[in-house]
């Protein structure tokens, strides 16, 4: 059975980040126990800045907010600390942003799909396995091997799109 789904939804402006906060440090206790792997507090804090909202974050917004709270915090700190939660899976990076998201799913191996919102920076994540076996079928026919697969997709959330007043996408 094909697994599509929807792993992180766009979320409106009364969603409650707390709870997903509390999920994703939860999920990465689980999967860092799993993997005899070190959730220090400076990693368990930078994952908790990146699910602080929806919107792609970058490495030195991450690195200010580290700053107000640990002044020695350097850019090494946090690129060692997304390199890590990159590793574990429990945040993916858009390429395009040169940014930073939690993942929605980090507990299963998953092809990503991202639909970011061009004007508000919100960030929904796919998990489409027709998507996935697609891009795998066509590369295998090329003799490419695929290593890791995200596709990023740029528009509009319905929140920016019911703003704009035509409530609908052009195609």
């Amino acid at each position: 059975m094909a697994k599509n789904k929807v792993l992180e939804p766009f979320h409106g402006s009364r969603h409650d980040h707390d709870h997903c906060i509390d999920e994703a440090m939860a999920a990465a206790e689980i999967i860092c126990v799993a993997a005899e792997a070190r959730l220090t507090p400076l990693r368990r804090r930078v994952l908790e800045m990146v699910w602080q909202s929806h919107e792609p974050v970058g490495a030195y917004d991450l690195l200010n907010q580290l700053q107000k709270e640990k002044s020695r915090a350097a850019p090494p700190t946090v690129y060692r600390a997304l390199e890590f939660l990159l590793e574990h899976g429990l945040v993916h990076r858009i390429e395009t942003l040169n940014a930073y998201v939690g993942c929605g799913e980090p507990h299963s191996h998953h092809g990503a799909q991202f639909l970011i919102c061009r004007d508000c920076g919100a960030v929904a994540e796919l998990d489409d396995s027709d998507i996935s076996r697609t891009i795998l079928n066509k590369a295998k026919h090329q003799g490419f091997q695929v290593q890791r697969q995200t596709i990023e997709i740029m528009g509009l959330c319905p929140d920016c799109t019911s703003d704009s007043g035509n409530g609908h996408v052009a195609t």
